[in-house]
């Protein structure tokens, strides 16, 4: 099945991780992919993956962080590719730390990362995005974007702001027919998981809703959901915030 022929996709993150595995999965069902990261030698492999098996994808070094960064990498996208049907925001950065010990320059980057930047690129491709009814956006944001959860204040904060920023989006396009919807996982066999490390004498019964409490989703799991939402198989689905969490958020 290829449900994305003749459509191109940017993602972010695409050098490890959900990224990767998004990116393999368009490409898999006929996208032309335009991933972005700031490693550059992970975007290589992730490329050089995808077009070992068929696909067509182009690397662009960007941090999403940085607007102008984002605006160039949407530049190159609609140079080299075509312009966008589907972004996929998934760049992201985390990790446990008491909140009394959160540095402003962590606090920063994370919501630098994880809001702005997901921000940057949907604003950036709005103009492409908005040509053609049945365009949308899947963001990443995280069961921390639904939850609480102790010693991760910037981290939830950056992700509820993801869930908002999708619902708003999705209210304010929806006559318009971009469609805007987004992810919220759990514990994801990533590396990003090395820096959920709970502080020293951290609070056990602090940290009983993690999603790592009740094992891990593979990030090939969380690519099936945001391929799902992007198809049209999800018409009908804007403004979602879909959690993928072994029904950690049900309980």
């Amino acid at each position: 099945m290829e449900r994305f022929t003749d459509k191109v996709v940017l993602v972010t993150g695409g050098a490890s991780g959900i990224g990767r595995a998004t990116a393999a999965r368009f490409a898999e069902e006929g996208a032309r992919v335009a991933c972005t990261d700031i490693n550059v030698e992970g975007l290589a492999e992730t490329v050089e993956r995808i077009e070992k098996a068929g696909g067509e994808a182009l690397s662009i070094e960007s941090d999403v962080a940085d607007v102008d960064s984002a605006r160039a990498a949407v530049a190159v996208c609609v140079e080299a590719l075509g312009k966008p049907n589907v972004l996929c925001n998934v760049a992201g950065v985390g990790g446990f730390v008491r909140t009394e010990d959160l540095s402003v320059e962590l606090w920063e980057r994370t919501l630098g990362v994880n809001l702005n930047g997901t921000f940057y690129m949907s604003h950036a491709c709005l103009p492409y995005l908005l040509e053609c009814r049945g365009n949308n956006i899947v963001n990443v944001a995280s069961l921390a974007g639904l939850i609480g959860q102790a010693y991760c204040a910037a981290y939830c904060a950056s992700k509820w702001g993801v869930v908002g920023l999708t619902k708003a989006m999705a209210v304010e396009y929806v006559k318009q027919g971009l469609r805007v919807n987004c992810i919220c996982p759990g514990g994801v066999q990533t590396a990003i998981l090395g820096s959920f490390v709970p502080p020293e004498n951290a609070d056990p019964g602090l940290l009983g809703r993690l999603a790592l409490m009740r094992g891990f989703t593979e990030p090939e799991e969380v690519a099936e959901g945001i391929a799902y939402l992007a198809s049209d198989a999800a018409l009908s689905v804007t403004g979602v915030a879909l959690p993928i969490d072994r029904g950690v958020a049900a309980a």
